[in-house]
This record gives C-alpha cells, structure tokens and sequence, in this order.
C-alpha cells in the first residue's frame, strides 16, 4: 500500500518524511491509460505528474491546513498544465493536460517552461471557507534568481520553501509506472511553527531567514539525503533507505500512515454525478446523442476515468423508480 513516514532527528532542528505512492499513483495513471480519447501520459509527462504528486502529498503531510493542497505546473510548453491535489485526509488525485509533442527524455525546461515563463504555484483552499476568503496562493517562477531555467521539480520547490518559509529543504523526488516516491529533509523554524500560508510574524520569519544555510546538523543530514539516488527511491523499502542514510543519526520515529489513513487516490467523479448530469439534459436531447453516437461517455477532466451509458442504462435514467428495466450488462 501506499506510504507515509515521518521522523525527526533526535536532538537536532531537522525533521523528515517519505512517501510512497504504489496503489494510488497506479490507478492515477490506469485511468488516464484507459481514456480512449487521450491515451496514456507520455513517460516525461508521467514522471514529471508523480514527482509532484509525491511532492504534494509530502507538503500537506508538512502543514497544519483543513483544506486541500494543489499543486500546478504550468508554462508555454507541450505540457499546458500539470496538477497535483492532496487533501487533509491524504486523498489524493492528479492529472496533466498535453498539447503537443515531446521527446522521449524531454526534462521540465522542455516540458513546460519552453521561454523561461513557467509558473509553479501552490494553492490552499480551506475546506470551511468564511464568508469572502480566497484561497491562499503562492507562485514562483522556474528559474533560479539569476534567471537560469530549473531542470528538476526539486529545484523548484526547494526555492518555493525557502521563499515561503524561510527554511531550508531538500527534496529528493522519482516516478515511474509503478512507484511515485519522495523524500523530505526540512530544518525546523526557529520560532513556532513553519506557516506556508505566509501569515507568520515578521520577527519569526528574520530569526528563520537568518538561519538558512547556516545550521550544521541540517546541512549534514542534507548531504546525506541528497545522495539517494532515483532508483534507491524508486525500489528500496523504507526501512532500507533510513538505514543507508542516516545510520548514524538516532531518529525519533512516527507511526507510519498507510490505507485510508495514509495516501490514497480519490476522485469527486463518480458514475451517479455523470447520470445526474444526463438526467439534466432532458430526454430530447439524450435519446438524440444516442441516435447519433449509439451510446453517451463521459469522461472525468480530472481523472480520465471515462463512464458509457448505453441506450438501457440511459433508458433507466428517465424511469419511474418502480418501473425500473433489467440492469444492463455494461460494466459499472
């Protein structure tokens, strides 16, 4: 099942998370895979969607937020834009929308920041909104401070924290067709608690500020996670990778988060919503989709999931309830 753990180093400012995104990044990419109008992610565009979904998932396990955290990519490049949501209860979904063609080892610059105007923004949405509040939204750019284009989503993000934050984070990231993984190392704030909603104190965020790049357990550890290479991500168990990296260090552990208590893929599709929304286009107009088409599918622009009704099950829709036809056999 999918993973998440999270430990601090004993004693030291540091703390450190990973996920492990098996079941729930494989059905991301099943019902993309299963939309006969779009087809399978290409693999760049694959990799680049489940670093941010690790990514993503790691970030809301990182904060104290009632709300979903989502995750963009966006730019002038083949890949319009890529999203990432995870809410407070980790359910997670992504997808990415492609509009032109890509090389098979096309890397973020090539992907979506072609001109060096890609975004990557961040989004808090409070699940119980007050009367008037917006969402909270971070954006910066996918470029360092001198311009240079950012080849990795790491990179990104790590100059998002430090911006947001004001401390220092190191993010190794890795996709594939099987796994979606991420570890997190991110020195503790100096004062309270880190607040990526950018409404922390002014003396809070200096004291922060003024400690980046100088506290030496932090860069110790952040030495060590960097050496974790993609593939050790990608198929070393948990247990495993701790061990390599920190065996030195005492690390206080936390109960690890898996099932519905851990990441999990959920989508707000549903094949009821697609029916009701047939149900309000009227009988007219469904049984003329049917004379044209044969059968009505919908597909999620989320998820990709595609639902078909065919003449029987659209048939039921308009049916008094004690009048119901024989089920039909297409497979819910």
């Amino acid at each position: 099942m999918s993973e998440l753990h999270k430990f601090l180093f004993d004693g030291m400012p540091v703390r450190g998370m990973i996920v492990r995104l098996t079941e729930a990044w494989q059905e991301i990419l099943a019902r993309r895979a299963s939309n006969t109008s779009t087809g399978a992610y290409p693999t760049p565009v694959a990799e680049l969607l489940g670093e941010m979904t690790a990514a993503a998932t790691l970030m809301q396990a990182n904060i104290k937020f009632n709300g979903a955290l989502i995750l963009q990519i966006f730019g002038d490049g083949p890949v319009k834009v890529a999203v990432a949501e995870v809410k407070p209860d980790l359910s997670l979904r992504a997808t990415a929308k492609v509009v032109g063609e890509l090389a098979s080892d096309a890397h973020l610059p090539e992907m979506v920041n072609v001109s060096n105007k890609g975004r990557c923004a961040i989004t808090l949405d409070p699940k119980d909104k007050l009367p008037g509040q917006q969402p909270y939204q971070g954006v910066v750019p996918l470029h360092g401070d001198s311009g240079e284009k950012l080849g990795r989503l790491s990179e990104v993000l790590q100059h998002y924290m430090l911006q947001s934050e004001q401390l220092d984070t190191t993010l190794v990231l890795a996709a594939d067709d099987k796994v979606a993984a991420g570890l997190l190392i991110q020195r503790l704030p100096v004062k309270g608690e880190a607040n990526l909603e950018g409404t922390a104190a002014g003396d809070r965020n200096q004291a922060n500020e003024d400690q980046i790049g100088h506290n030496e357990d932090y860069n110790r550890i952040s030495i060590l996670a960097s050496t974790l290479t993609r593939d050790e991500l990608l198929t070393l168990d948990v247990e495993t990778i701790l061990r390599r990296l920190f065996w030195e260090e005492k690390l206080l552990r936390f109960e690890p988060q898996s099932g519905m208590l851990g990441p999990h893929f959920a989508c707000t599709c549903g094949r009821e919503r697609v029916a009701q929304m047939i149900r309000g286009l009227g009988v007219e107009e469904a049984e003329g989709i049917l004379v044209e088409r044969g059968d009505i599918e919908v597909g999620c622009d989320f998820c990709g999931k595609q639902y078909r009704f065919d003449a029987v099950d659209v048939a039921q829709l308009f049916t008094a309830p004690g009048d119901q036809l024989p089920a039909s056999p297409v497979m819910q």
